[in-house]
């Protein structure tokens, strides 16, 4: 297996957190357009993307790409377009974090009845259901594949082991079992 397969694998389950996003998205957005004043944000969904966010998709998934890929392709003589997409994907990351955070902060807000709090649950979440597709899309098909030419056999395989490693300490059952039972839960209200 290459290194890359992993990362992938990772993205299919994320891109179902985000499916499920999206479905909570216009369901706050159709709640809104019945009454604005009483529209009805779930804070449980919003700390449960949040935290699926922070530690599935930013730790764990962000973490490998950056600890691990991006620090061994840091190393070598990458073409100009190869690096500078590595440094967009980075700074891609950077946004993801500070727009979680932002969401985050939002609900927080909505909760103790701030002004524009609704409204910036609906632009945050709206932002990273748009974002995490487009990334995805370009780690899968720009630049995951082109960066294996890179690496030898021999470190990929190593870093293939790195991976695992890095897995090993992480808690991909308990987010792959989040991600279910919301799925599950959804789908009877849909």
């Amino acid at each position: 297996m290459q290194p890359i397969g992993p990362l992938m694998i990772e993205h299919r389950l994320i891109e179902r957190m985000v499916t499920l996003m999206q479905r909570e998205l216009q369901r706050i957005k159709d709640n809104v357009d019945v009454d604005p004043e009483f529209a009805f944000v779930d804070p449980v969904f919003i700390d449960t993307a949040v935290d699926f966010l922070r530690t599935y998709a930013d730790r764990c998934h962000h973490g490998k790409e950056e600890e691990i890929l991006f620090a061994a392709l840091s190393q070598k003589d990458l073409s100009l377009e190869h690096r500078e997409a590595m440094e967009d994907l980075a700074r891609e990351h950077i946004w993801a974090r500070k727009t979680t955070a932002a969401l985050m902060k939002a609900k927080e807000g909505h909760l103790l009845q701030k002004k524009g709090a609704l409204e910036e649950i609906l632009k945050t979440l709206g932002e990273l259901v748009d974002f995490y597709p487009q990334h995805i899309d370009k780690e899968d098909k720009v630049f995951f594949v082109p960066s294996m030419a890179y690496l030898s056999d021999a470190e990929k395989a190593e870093m293939l082991q790195a991976m695992f490693e890095f897995d090993r300490q992480m808690i991909h059952e308990k987010y792959r079992g989040v991600v279910e039972g919301i799925e599950s839960r959804k789908s009877c209200h849909i």
